[in-house]
């Protein structure tokens, strides 16, 4: 059940949020989550400051998780998720933060897991 949740400051198309879903459904088994349970949240042309200034590229990606993951997995979803960014919307990776939340309680379809 993993819900990533992605912040970036430029403006996407159509496409790019297509092409961004996809590429997150193959990087969410890095975690050991399946893509037919993924939600992804995109919110394009958001404001974002960063060392006091405002980037005109740069992204804030929150991935909530039921359960937990190893931080072996973690560290390999963020080089992931950098590359995403940088491939697709041309974001520099040091322009890019990471979070991760477990989850111990995650409520899907009328009842909780």
């Amino acid at each position: 059940m993993p819900f990533i949740d992605c912040k970036i400051t430029k403006e996407m198309t159509e496409s790019q949020k297509d092409g961004l879903k996809t590429e997150l459904g193959k990087a969410a088994k890095i975690i050991h989550k399946p893509e037919s349970y993924l939600m992804v949240g995109i919110d394009d042309g958001y404001t974002l400051y960063f060392g006091g200034k405002k980037p005109e590229s740069a992204a804030f990606i929150s991935v909530s998780l039921f359960g937990s993951a190893s931080a072996s997995d973690y560290e390999k979803m963020t080089a992931e998720l950098c590359k995403i960014m940088q491939n697709l919307l041309d974001i520099p990776p040091q322009n890019v933060y990471v979070t991760y939340t477990g989850v111990k309680d995650w409520g899907w379809n009328g009842s909780n897991f």
